[in-house]
């Protein structure tokens, strides 16, 4: 549910939405969601200052009742 709530919020910012792909995965410290978006979309998504990202997590904080890493990466075709 999460990864799928963080891909929507994301493609409703980004150029190239068909780019964006949202895994998650499971390890000792908690649940981690690796977010995938086009390089040329990667500022946008981090935004001035990293302030889009940490609004980012700040949802998915709330959303979930367990602790969730949020990593955004860019696509290297």
């Amino acid at each position: 549910m999460l990864a799928q709530a963080v891909e929507h919020l994301i493609k409703d910012i980004v150029d190239f939405p068909d780019d964006v792909s949202v895994r998650s995965h499971e390890n000792n410290r908690g649940e981690l969601l690796r977010v995938r978006v086009n390089p040329e979309d990667i500022g946008r998504v981090i935004g001035r200052g990293g302030r889009t990202a940490n609004a980012i997590r700040t949802v998915v904080q709330a959303l979930a009742d367990h602790k969730v890493r949020v990593d955004i990466m860019d696509v290297r075709k």
